[in-house]
């Protein structure tokens, strides 16, 4: 086994997900994630935690979507009580068809989405982290050999993770400060969010920081009062589709007008789920400066230095003060959109500029 595979697996239960003696851990893997689940039960062994593991595959997910007549169980009994009776649940992601789901039926993906809404939320209320093991089929959609993929993964994940929490805490402290929140760009991006009262989130790979990815590397926080235009450039896959060039609207909070040079039916079946996701639920700032080319995965693409992210739907309620939780924008979806700040660009808070061209204030190359 390659000695980074054992380092990944205990990053992810001594640093990310926190895992003590006696937790009772659910561990999600994917196909082609075998490898990294051995190294992560051998760390939960040796901790004394107790594991269960489920098998998550697209192909099997797509199979029975297909063949069910969409009328779903709301929140299935058994499912909720394994997620209300876990203590953490690690996702290690590592399918073999990046796009396998993409013959399935918006309506069964929607229907199912929202009878699973209960389930999801139990989810996460635990120490729930998410990660990726390196496969074939990942390097094949991010255009890389196998080999440069897996350097890739390993030089994201394996950070200085106290080192990016001091640096991010700076952003954080403006953004948890501030009321307006302004993104300008060339491409005709001009919008401006409301953040007033909301608590922004130092994303530095552990539950410690409220951070369920690994890798992170982002300050999100809960937008709110949405208006103007904004156009996301960098491609992605939403539901197996292809997505790029995606332009929304927005008025009173909503989003009123959308458009995209590919992939636009992926986007339409996004915002008909329900009416929580025509509005934003995240405003995000990559500053994981080890992810340094966009790979159509998100867990990795949304922390890459130099971007912005915009999630379509439900709102975080680490986003929010204690008791304001119910304030949070509720969606049966999550759905994260990009765009490019590196050049031509620039954040305002409150009227002044903290990043310019994809340099913060505090960095060498701001001019502001």
């Amino acid at each position: 086994m390659d000695e980074r595979v054992r380092e990944h697996a205990r990053t992810l239960v001594e640093w990310s997900a926190r895992i003590e003696e006696g937790d009772d851990v659910v561990v999600r893997v994917g196909p082609d994630a075998h490898e990294l689940a051995v190294a992560v039960a051998e760390e939960l062994g040796e901790r004394g935690a107790n594991v269960v593991t489920t098998y998550a595959d697209a192909e099997v997910t797509r199979a029975y979507l297909l063949g069910h007549d969409g009328d779903f169980a709301e929140d299935p009994a058994h499912e909720l009580a394994l997620y209300e009776n876990a203590d953490a649940v690690l996702s290690l992601g590592g399918g073999r068809n990046t796009t396998e789901t993409a013959d399935v039926p918006s309506e069964k993906r929607q229907a199912h989405s929202r009878a699973h809404a209960g389930v999801r939320e139990a989810r996460m209320e635990t120490k729930w982290v998410s990660t990726e093991h390196p496969t074939r089929s990942l390097a094949q959609q991010a255009g890389m050999s196998g080999e440069a993929y897996r350097d890739f993964v390993y030089d994201a994940v394996f950070r200085d993770w106290e080192a990016l929490a001091t640096k991010q805490e700076k952003v954080k402290e403006r953004l948890d400060d501030a009321n307006e929140v302004r993104l300008i760009s060339g491409d005709g991006t001009d919008l401006t969010m409301s953040v007033e009262g909301r608590v922004a989130v130092n994303s530095a790979a552990s539950v410690a920081y409220d951070s369920h990815n690994l890798p992170s590397g982002e300050v999100f926080t809960a937008p709110s009062a949405t208006e103007g235009e904004v156009v996301f450039d960098v491609p992605m896959t939403i539901h197996g589709r292809r997505v790029r060039d995606v332009r929304l609207e927005f008025a009173d909070g909503e989003v009123v007008d959308y458009a995209a040079a590919q992939g636009e039916d992926a986007i339409t079946e996004v915002l008909e789920t329900d009416a929580g996701a025509r509005r934003l639920g995240e405003l995000g700032i990559g500053m994981n400066r080890g992810i340094d080319r966009v790979t159509d995965n998100i867990l990795f693409d949304e922390k890459m230095g130099d971007t912005v992210h915009l999630a379509l739907g439900r709102a975080y309620a680490s986003n929010f003060p204690e008791g304001r939780e119910d304030e949070a924008n509720e969606s049966a979806v999550h759905v994260d959109l990009i765009t490019d700040v590196s050049e031509d660009s620039r954040i305002e808070v409150d009227g002044e500029v903290i990043q310019e061209d994809g340099a913060f204030w505090f960095e060498d190359g701001f001019d502001g």
